[in-house]
């Protein structure tokens, strides 16, 4: 069979497996759409949840991140894991022993306020908007190149698909579903990675393959080649830093405490039967998760190896280095289709050239060889994982099986974010605040009307994203770590923290990280609009927007703590609810 039928096959069976759960898995109760029934396993709910925190960013463009910047991506990796630790030490055990359906139900009770609650909600759907973006691009680049067709038209089958097995089947379906695309996604991560370590190191576990030397017999640590190969051409050295450390610093942070805060991770807790069960289900997830981002790094590492080596077959400068154009491999024009790689012949000498022309220093150097700049205009980093497996030549069925993972990866995190925001619309503003008594069948079909919106937004915003899907997903968790994080956690362990603290803490976490954002990137959805530059040269101490998240955090808890100082305590039965969420009813008592 040819590569394109195999990839039918594993897509397509994929999509059939999904609907068959759904169907099965059907949510009958608001309890069911919402929490699943609380009835989840620990195993079961950290392999869900890994599959729900492992999006089209970790899957697709977490690699890419790497594969382009090298060192400088490791606040991914260290944030994003880290953030679990966050979650399993403070938030998940407690969270669940309260018990409540949304972290916006929490807050609105903890903070004894509706206006708390409404300031949560809106914190809520800005962070999850700002994050399904990514996925819904991640859903559009895996379509667009697989099922060749458009990327809009990519975005459009992703949202009819969501739209089937989460309106459908709420949180238990999306759970079950979550667990086979989990299944899905990591043989579809490390599969061709194993491949490709062989290839280049003979090595079939990538992890140590990244570490060792290269197949051919040069002797050269593969490190050691892609550092040559890619300085040869004037991009900056794989392993070596490139930003400040107060700005690598502040992005693992923003990373760490907005994986701790982010509204659909935090959910799943509430699916267990039990606190310890919501304890263990942060290590599973940590271990599911594991196995994939240990394995990323070399991914990254081997695809931009790959990448080089096709387009420079030989020694830089040299007429026969450079590859002909109209000799390009099969893989190169199935990508140019999409639009996500492109070139322009701009010397007319009808071969590839690819070098960093944003270098002044070798400018001169690419001058000399008649170079009249980088040809390869568009090289999307979103399609280094998908893209890998062709370009290294492996077999039709892995190049398929890539494909089914990777829209296994931005549907799942897709259909948590959609289920969040639709919770906090028909549970905590609809049922809560707006229509208490409306009846559990109304409230279903609110939820499920409210999925469908939530489904079209997702959808206008994937077809027109800000920029690749990490990045968006960054500037996500810079939102949840400067609102929601630290109100959860000082709800947790300060007693003295009141309403007037955490809607003051709130807001002035979320303004500041949306005015640094707006400044350097603009309205989100409207081109130039920002006020400088988001360059490193422009950005305030050396930070970057998607670091920024920390600064905000550290804005709200200062703002919330004072406020909370010159404001009255909270009400006697808060204290007490404290004290039930944090201290065992035995110990309280002795």
């Amino acid at each position: 069979m040819d590569t394109q039928t195999w990839i039918y096959l594993a897509v397509g069976g994929s999509f059939l497996l999904y609907f068959v759960i759904a169907i099965l898995a059907r949510a009958g109760t608001t309890e069911e759409f919402y929490v699943a029934g609380g009835g989840i396993g620990p195993v079961a709910n950290g392999m869900a949840t890994a599959a729900d925190w492992m999006s089209a960013a970790s899957f697709i463009s977490m690699a890419g991140l790497i594969a382009f910047l090298g060192y400088n991506a490791s606040p991914y990796l260290m944030g994003w894991t880290g953030g679990f630790v966050l979650l399993a030490l403070l938030l998940a055990p407690y969270l669940r022993k309260y018990g409540s359906f949304t972290v916006p139900a929490f807050i609105g009770e903890r903070y004894y306020s509706n206006v708390a609650r409404t300031v949560a909600i809106i914190c809520l759907i800005i962070a999850s908007v700002t994050y399904v973006i990514g996925q819904m691009k991640g859903v559009g680049v895996a379509f667009g190149r697989f099922l060749e067709v458009e990327f809009e038209t990519g975005v459009l089958i992703g949202m009819g698909v969501v739209f089937v097995y989460a309106v459908l089947g709420g949180m238990k379906g999306i759970t079950y579903t979550q667990i086979a695309q989990y299944i899905v996604l990591i043989f579809a991560f490390t599969v061709p990675a194993v491949f490709i370590s062989i290839q280049l190191t003979g090595i079939p576990l990538p992890q140590i393959g990244l570490g060792s030397t290269m197949a051919d017999g040069s002797g050269l640590f593969l490190l050691d080649k892609l550092d040559t190969v890619v300085t040869e051409l004037g991009f900056s050295k794989f392993t070596e830093p490139g930003h400040s450390t107060l700005n690598i610093f502040l992005l693992t942070l923003s990373l760490m405490i907005g994986t701790a805060g982010l509204p659909h991770v935090i959910i799943r807790f509430f699916t267990v039967r039990k606190v310890t069960d919501a304890r263990k289900s942060v290590g599973w997830a940590l271990f599911f998760i594991a196995i994939l981002y240990t394995t990323a790094p070399a991914v990254g590492a081997m695809a931009r190896l790959n990448l080089m080596q096709t387009v420079q077959t030989g020694p830089v400068g040299e007429e026969s280095g450079n590859l002909e154009y109209a000799e390009r491999p099969d893989w190169f024009r199935t990508w140019e289709s999409t639009g996500l790689l492109a070139f322009e012949d701009k010397n007319g000498d009808g071969r590839i050239q690819y070098y960093n022309d944003a270098n002044p220093a070798f400018m001169d150097t690419a001058a000399g060889f008649g170079w009249n700049g980088n040809e390869m205009t568009t090289v999307d980093r979103d399609i280094m994982v998908l893209a890998n497996p062709e370009i290294a030549d492996l077999p039709s069925w892995v190049i398929a099986l890539v494909a089914a993972g990777g829209v296994a990866a931005a549907l799942s995190t897709a259909a948590g974010l959609l289920l969040a925001i639709s919770s906090a619309i028909s549970h905590d503003l609809l049922k809560s605040m707006l229509r208490p008594n409306i009846s559990e069948k109304n409230e279903l079909l609110a939820g499920r009307i409210a999925m469908v919106g939530a489904i079209l937004v997702a959808g206008y915003l994937g077809i027109n994203p800000p920029g690749f899907a990490a990045e968006v997903v960054a500037l996500a968790f810079g939102l949840a770590a400067s609102s929601l994080f630290p109100v959860l956690l000082m709800g947790i362990f300060v007693k003295r923290m009141n309403r007037e603290g955490a809607i003051a803490g709130m807001l002035a976490g979320l303004f500041t990280t949306v005015a640094y954002i707006f400044i350097y990137k603009g309205m989100f959805f409207i081109p130039d609009t920002n006020l400088f530059p988001d360059e490193a040269g422009y950005w305030l101490f050396g930070i970057q927007p998607e670091s920024f998240g920390a600064i905000g955090a550290l804005v709200n808890f200062v703002v919330a703590l004072l406020v909370s100082r010159v404001t009255p305590p909270p009400p006697a039965h808060i204290d007490r609810m404290v004290e039930d969420i944090r201290i065992p009813g035995a110990l309280r008592e002795a």
